[in-house]
């Protein structure tokens, strides 16, 4: 039933389905922006929620099911107690067995408390679903009875006196995973082969006057996890783990007829085979899945289809099981424990990600990231979402197995709301380059904001208390590009002073750390060639404390510092103000902000001083970010010995080596290429190794890393992945650099 003020309808697991035409995504959603124009505004369209979590009492449990309201959240699932927003697990706790119910505006316990337990094993809550009017809740499990009736794994409760109905049972043979209610119907999904004494394999229908079995019958082969019925009321969209509806094949999906559950439309070979749907929901055009999968090749993220056809309007490929979906205004939000959204252009395989955003119409990721952790139980954070309005706030709630929400400790549950908007935008790092003479370059990382992609940035000169350039850039966690403005008002010899702040449009970070720097009067000699020579990732590590590496090379080809590596060291490899970078030869690296095409020839350039013992990588090319890559190759590393190796994966790996060792204490010019003439390795501008038969490389996409990688399967493989050392004046070029290119880098070492 549509509710006739919100366009929104109740149903499925207790979810209000968004009947909102979805709005148009974001233009270039997953790619930066660096342009002047109008100022952000908090909560980049379409997303309508924001990523601050709200006050929330919180369960010492798992949270399985929710069903919400007229501004009340009821939540189910394998839990002893509740305890309030902020309190530690085993303080001011209060009695709640499986069962509790909540202000969707306050997070606060309502008055209504019931016990569902049983006689034998453990007694769970897998669903709750409200009947149209609001005055029934219906609830499955694992249960035999609430508030003491006896009940078998199903049950419903009148809202109103908040009471088990007595007049309202059925015998359900085993656990009951997800309802779907009409105002005449209550559909059961689940691991159950029998109700009411009759034969039904894990889905039935019994009507809401007296809990009789209806004839409706769409036996599964397997468990059903979700269930829910379109809007025109005329067919029943199942999801589970089967892979056959009534004898015909269809796997984890299909569509049914909602008065006798004859197939509507099967999906055989829709769903990879390790795959399975744990949740349905609807708007007004679309339904939507949230998969989960095990083992190779599995899908475990969110289709979208449409209602007038049941086809595919949009799938996407992230990894990591999706357990919960919610519509609202034109926004899928999903739970999940997403890790590897590479193969859709978003994060490559990194720590878990669990809340997401995308568009209805549009698979590509919103900027929408709060997050949970895994939790306890399986564990994968969230499991179940809600929705809700009260007091002309829109509300979402999350339940699961989680523990914290954005990094601070909260149990089980927690909710966010469309507003206000209360997060500000991290500090941009800042970085100034005086390589021109005459000029100043200011340089930034882009910000990061958890419900904003659109940042408006505002640089502040010697302390003025008004701007003295504004303009906008996109960003998202994974792709934080660098951002520049030069300032040509400025006089050779003098120092100046720049801060820069990043908005939402509501919220404005503080402004940065001061940076100064002089104007120069002449070009530095050795930067000037490396530009001329072309190069399109040039990091000269003068920053200070911070994750930006900014690229001097004029491409914006900016990248992370992980893990704080020694910032500014002296002296450098090369004369002049510039600095280098220290590696702990454990954990510290860089790796480039923008994911490149595997180039057809290359190369690598850069200084380093070491005395290890252990080697490590140098420089290379790998698909990863936050851990050992997976597909590596185009590197230099260093032997425990202090010899050089240079390889690249041609049908197997191919290297050259030095014979002498660089560990001495000293800097030493390193330089790798590749082209149609094969590979070279250069060290203090000398021709040392090289290899005519090999002019290819992997053809697989990657990120440049400096300081460490993978080095698993290559020759002479050293104790240690890590350098440890000092690197400077790191750069990539699209060519191979001749002879003479190398050896005029290194003669303009001292100028």
């Amino acid at each position: 039933m549509m509710n006739g003020s919100t366009g929104q309808r109740t149903g499925g697991r207790g979810r209000f389905r968004a009947a909102a035409a979805a709005l148009c995504l974001l233009a270039g959603a997953l790619t930066a922006t660096a342009v002047g124009g109008s100022p952000a505004a908090a909560l980049t369209p379409p997303v309508a929620i924001t990523a601050d979590d709200l006050s929330t009492w919180q369960t010492n449990g798992i949270v399985w099911s929710m069903a919400a309201g007229d501004g009340v959240v009821y939540a189910g699932g394998t839990f002893s107690t509740l305890r309030p927003p902020k309190a530690a697990a085993g303080t001011n706790e209060q009695p709640a067995v499986n069962f509790a119910a909540f202000d969707a505006a306050t997070g606060a316990p309502t008055g209504c408390s019931l016990s569902f337990t049983i006689s034998s094993g453990t007694a769970t809550v897998r669903s709750l679903a409200l009947s149209p009017d609001g005055g029934t809740l219906y609830a499955g499990g694992q249960f035999g009875a609430v508030n003491g009736e006896g009940v078998s794994n199903f049950a419903a409760v009148d809202t109103a006196t908040c009471t088990v109905r007595t007049n309202f049972k059925i015998a359900v043979s085993a656990t009951v995973r997800a309802l779907a209610v009409t105002s005449d119907t209550v559909y059961l999904a689940g691991d159950f082969t029998s109700v009411g004494g009759q034969s039904r394999s894990h889905f039935a229908a019994v009507s809401t006057a007296g809990a009789s079995l209806l004839p409706f019958t769409a036996n599964a082969d397997e468990v059903a996890r979700a269930i829910e019925v379109t809007p025109d009321g005329q067919n029943v969209l199942l999801g589970g783990d089967f892979f056959r509806i009534n004898g015909t094949n269809t796997h984890a999906l299909a569509v049914v007829n909602a008065t006798t559950g004859q197939l509507t439309k099967t999906y055989p070979g829709f769903i990879h085979n390790n795959s399975t749907v744990q949740d349905i929901t609807t708007d007004a055009t679309g339904f939507y899945t949230a998969n989960e999968g095990s083992g190779g090749g599995v899908f475990d993220g969110r289709i979208a289809l449409n209602l007038s056809d049941f086809q595919q309007r949009w799938r996407d490929t992230c990894l990591g099981a999706t357990q919960a979906v919610a519509v609202y205004s034109g926004v899928l939000y999903s739970g999940s424990h997403a890790h590897d959204c590479s193969s859709m252009g978003a994060f490559p395989d990194q720590p878990r990600k669990h809340l997401l955003a995308q568009s209805v119409d549009d698979p590509k990721l919103l900027p929408w990231f709060p997050d949970t952790n895994d939790g306890i139980g399986e564990p994968v954070g969230p499991r179940v979402m809600t929705q809700t309005a009260k007091n002309g706030r829109h509300y979402l709630w999350v339940g699961g197995e989680f523990t914290t929400v954005n990094s601070a400790p909260q149990q089980g549950l927690t909710r966010f709301s469309d507003g206000p908007d209360t997060g500000v935008p991290w500090v941009p790092n800042v970085t100034l380059s005086t390589l021109n003479p005459g000029r100043i370059e200011v340089n930034w990382q882009t910000s990061f904001d958890t419900d904003d992609g659109e940042l408006t940035y505002r640089i502040y000169k010697d302390n003025a208390a008004t701007p003295i350039h504004t303009t906008t850039g996109y960003s998202v966690f994974w792709n934080r590009p660098q951002l520049s403005w030069t300032d040509t008002d400025v006089v050779a010899g003098q120092t100046y002073s720049y801060r820069i702040t990043a908005s939402d449009g509501t919220n404005t970070s503080a402004k940065s750390p001061a940076q100064s720097a002089t104007v120069a009067t002449a070009a530095e000699a050795y930067p000037a060639r490396v530009k001329a020579d072309g190069a399109t990732l040039y990091w000269r590590y003068d920053e200070g404390t911070s994750t930006f590496a900014h690229d001097s090379s004029g491409n914006l080809n900016n990248g992370f510092l992980r893990n704080a590596p020694a910032y500014r060291q002296t002296p450098a490899a090369v004369a002049g103000p510039s600095t280098a970078i220290g590696f702990n030869g454990t954990n510290q690296y860089a790796y480039s902000n923008r994911l490149h095409p595997a180039p057809a020839r290359f190369s690598v350039e850069t200084w380093i001083k070491t005395t290890t013992t252990r080697g490590g990588k140098i420089i290379g090319f790998g698909n990863l970010t936050q851990q050992n890559s997976t597909r590596h190759d185009k590197h230099v590393y260093m032997r425990n010995d202090g010899r050089l190796t240079f390889g690249v994966y041609s049908g197997s790996a191919r290297t050259v080596a030095t014979t002498g060792a660089y560990n001495d204490g000293q800097w030493h010019h390193v330089v790798a290429t590749q082209g149609p003439s094969g590979m070279a390795l250069y060290v203090d501008g000398q021709l040392r190794a090289s290899n005519i038969l090999y002019s290819t490389n992997e053809n697989a996409p990657g990120y440049w890393r400096v300081g460490g990688d993978n080095l698993a399967s290559w020759p002479n493989r050293p104790t240690s992945n890590f350098f440890a050392g000092q690197i400077d004046e790191t750069a990539v070029y699209p060519t191979a650099l001749t002879a003479s290119q190398v050896s005029a880098h290194y003669a303009l070492r001292n100028s």
